[in-house]
């Protein structure tokens, strides 16, 4: 699974893992991708959305046709 939000763009970040003897290793901070599946009632079908815990909260308050919108403006396919 692709680790990208569709509606925020958020992707991994890298950085480094400090011990406690303070030697440093990369490591790599994932973002919290959950799938959802939504009723788009504008096509009459349901879409399922690839999206970071935040995004689901910012669908909540937004709805799901004005996030395909956005989803839509940024190039990804829904």
């Amino acid at each position: 699974m692709s680790a990208h939000c569709q509606l925020t763009g958020v992707r991994p970040v890298f950085g480094k893992k400090i011990s406690h003897s303070h030697r440093r290793t990369p490591r790599r901070f994932d973002p919290n991708i959950q799938s959802k599946r939504y009723w788009l009632p504008s096509e009459s079908r349901h879409v399922r959305l690839k999206l970071s815990a935040r995004a689901v909260k910012t669908v909540d308050v937004i709805g799901v046709e004005a996030a395909v919108v956005r989803i839509r403006a940024r190039g990804e396919r829904v």
